[in-house]
């Protein structure tokens, strides 16, 4: 399981998620996963966790982040780390766009690509 060696934007549809959030999935393997995300404003990733680990990095926008009870306001430039089961959300305060990194790759979200 995994993806091409290359990306292009253009040629893969965004998943709509509802809430004003939709997604790219831009590379994975069975070790790691890429996901783009982007986020109107007001739209909010609810708090949630699962086994993966999770680094996130902000291109654009605004975000109050909240990782294991902790929060911070993030823009261009910045990332956050949740730790496989800490509970995290986000709440997009500027549109903007967010890269999401896993380990191990999100099965949950290949088996969306399916429907």
């Amino acid at each position: 399981m995994e993806s091409g060696n290359f990306y292009k934007e253009s040629e893969n549809p965004w998943q709509e998620l509802g809430g004003g959030m939709r997604r790219q999935i831009t590379g994975y393997n069975a070790d790691i996963m890429m996901v783009k995300v982007f986020f109107e404003k007001d739209a909010l990733g609810a708090a949630h966790s699962h086994p993966h680990s999770q680094v996130s990095y902000i291109v654009d926008g605004v975000f109050e982040v909240t990782v294991g009870g902790k929060t911070q306001t993030l823009s261009h430039g910045d990332t956050f780390y949740a730790p496989g089961d800490a509970v995290h959300s986000v709440l997009c305060i500027e549109q903007g766009t967010i890269i999401d990194v896993f380990s191990p790759v999100r099965e949950d979200f290949l088996a969306t690509l399916k429907k």
